[in-house]
């Protein structure tokens, strides 16, 4: 995978959270915008570019995991990497509330799983294997840039970040957006000029080895 022909110069930025318009979907352009601060989440034909100023971020060390999700994780087995397409599928799905995951950005990151950037996390059910959450995203050293998730049962999606939090280790899951459910689990806000700092840290350092 060659260099971008796109730059991303957070210096250039607006103090608000769609940064760009345009540019496209190749491998090569959605991770130097991850690297740069930035990820792509189109509104019907136009492709945008985020960076929020005010970012979504879990410290794996800082999951909460109620009382009550440790009684669900029970009936649940996780996996990694298992069923990447039917987990950002199931995300896609046009039934869901806000679903804005179209055939382009669907397709850029199937591409991108096959070339060893995107990961999965699915959640099965114990007793018949059925898949009934788990979420996607794209891994760029020890940064897990967290894209969707999904749940089918009750408390699958937060089974997944759980899991996610164990392999991403000593590394940073970005949200994106915190949103109350995500608080839930240890989510916190911090502002987007704190967020570009950490990148240099946890892009350039090598990733888990659970996505090897």
């Amino acid at each position: 995978m060659g260099p971008s022909v796109w730059d991303f110069d957070a210096s250039r930025w607006p103090d608000d959270d769609c940064v760009a318009v345009g540019a496209d979907l190749a491998p090569s352009t959605i991770v130097a915008a991850y690297r740069a601060g930035a990820f792509p989440m189109p509104d019907g034909r136009d492709l945008l570019w985020w960076s929020p100023m005010r970012r979504g971020i879990l410290r794996p060390d800082d999951v909460h995991e109620s009382r009550s999700l440790r009684r669900s994780m029970r009936r649940f087995t996780t996996t990694v990497d298992t069923a990447f397409t039917e987990v950002i599928d199931a995300c896609a799905d046009p039934s869901r509330p806000g679903a804005w995951i179209d055939r382009r950005v669907r397709d850029a990151y199937v591409r991108l799983h096959s070339l060893g950037w995107a990961h999965s996390i699915e959640v099965r059910d114990a007793d018949d294997g059925a898949l009934v959450g788990g979420l996607y995203g794209l891994s760029v050293g020890r940064l897990f840039a967290g894209e969707s998730m999904f749940h089918r049962r009750t408390d699958a999606s937060k089974a997944a970040m759980v899991h996610l939090a164990e392999v991403v280790g000593d590394g940073l899951v970005d949200v994106q957006w915190s949103t109350p459910h995500l608080a839930s689990m240890g989510v916190v806000e911090i502002g987007r000029a704190d967020y570009l700092d950490l990148l240099p840290s946890l892009v350039d350092d090598p990733g888990p080895t659970a996505w090897a």
